[in-house]
């Protein structure tokens, strides 16, 4: 290579225009956080959430249009889409009365209650598309059909401003919810549009429903599940704090929300990790410890917000009621190090849980510190309608 096409590859390098950082770093109240483009996350949400409301849509006008089959109507497709508002917005209030009691565990996995009330809106669905293969229990499918869908609607609002929350960055959270509702919207009338004209062909009997219901249910749930796996939820629940703990016991590292979404089980929560000790939250105290060990569990720890109580399969953690996501993370890394010693020990006793208390205090404020940058929320401990005590 001669020098003069060095000169013009240097020239070509510096004629390149300067690459957008990856991340930055934003700093208030003295505090520095860092922040990155994750162009998989909040772009994927959308994707999936534009196809879960067009499929959404389309089963809609296909049941209405099967509900009046089996009443005895023959309306056209324009005239079910009309009906399916006036029959989804009636059964709304029913939903709010059951779901009323269900908001904190909705706020605990918001995620999973998400894809909850969306099978729970296809089950409905799914109802009022086969009412007239039985029209004389018209009634009870309809009214059965739509008491799921309400229920669905509710518990869907319910779980929407938590994950908005973990996609807002500085504030943003009304902007983000402004254009997820113009998308839903959309995506909604596109979706009605499809029904109509399945409705019209393909769906005109019930031969073309039962072909076309299921494989737009399908689509739907789907949907959904991606896009509750692409939310990076950023409040600690039982499951995302036994998994935080277990990563850093094993890595030393502190994973973020976006580490953690695609590795949460949606499905089954609650279920026991062994690498961050086993610990169960929430079981009444009553159940936990009996009433002669109660000073004794609770001396151990004088100080602290929760109390630990082994068992030959887990460890039972009963937080105060006014316990903080901090607290938990506390408890939990004494179970987890306790946990990990009794490995050498064989069983566990007092001089263990000194230890594993010492070793969490020695590595709680670094590891908080940690947590914080990466987005986590320590102020609160989001562990649905678990038992709490007081003294």
């Amino acid at each position: 290579m001669n020098l003069l096409e060095k000169i013009k590859m240097q020239k070509k390098e510096v004629d390149k225009p300067p690459q957008a950082p990856v991340y930055w770093i934003e700093i208030s109240d003295s505090i520095s956080h860092r922040y990155q483009f994750e162009p998989d996350g909040y772009l994927r949400y959308t994707q999936f959430r534009a196809l879960q409301h067009l499929t959404s849509a389309a089963l809609s006008v296909l049941s209405t249009q099967s509900l009046l089959f089996a009443a005895g109507l023959r309306p056209t497709p324009a005239q079910a889409t009309v009906v399916s508002w006036v029959l989804k917005d009636g059964m709304q209030h029913v939903g709010k009365l059951i779901c009323s009691n269900l908001g904190a565990r909705m706020d605990s996995e918001p995620k999973r209650w998400r894809i909850l009330a969306d099978v729970l809106y296809d089950l409905g669905t799914g109802l009022e598309v086969l009412s007239p293969l039985c029209p004389h229990l018209f009634l009870e499918m309809a009214g059965l059909g739509n008491f799921a869908k309400g229920m669905a609607v509710v518990a869907a609002r319910a779980t929407r401003l938590p994950i908005y929350s973990s996609f807002a960055k500085e504030g943003n959270l009304s902007d983000l919810f402004a254009k997820g509702e113009a998308i839903s919207t959309l995506f909604n009338v596109v979706g009605i549009g499809a029904g109509i004209q399945l409705a019209s062909t393909v769906c005109s009997t019930m031969q073309g429903k039962l072909i076309a219901g299921p494989l737009l249910s399908i689509i739907h749930v789907y949907s959904v599940i991606e896009e509750m796996r692409a939310a990076p939820i950023n409040t600690l629940n039982p499951q995302r704090t036994a998994m935080i703990v277990a990563d850093f016991l094993k890595t030393g590292k502190v994973s973020s929300p976006a580490d953690l979404r695609y590795r949460e089980d949606l499905l089954f929560p609650g279920r026991l990790i062994e690498d961050a000790g086993n610990v169960k939250v929430g079981r009444a105290l009553h159940k936990v410890v009996k009433p002669s060990k109660l000073c004794e569990l609770k001396q151990m720890f004088p100080e602290e917000k929760f109390l630990l109580s082994h068992t030959s399969k887990w460890v039972d953690m009963v937080l105060m009621h006014n316990a903080t996501g901090e607290d938990a993370l506390r408890g939990w890394l004494v179970a987890a190090y306790a946990a990990e010693m009794e490995k050498s020990f064989y069983e566990p006793s007092a001089s263990v849980l000194e230890a594993a208390y010492k070793k969490m205090n020695d590595d709680f404020f670094p590891f908080l510190s940690k947590l914080q940058a990466k987005g986590w929320h320590t102020d609160r401990f989001l562990d649905g309608t678990g038992f709490r005590f007081a003294l």
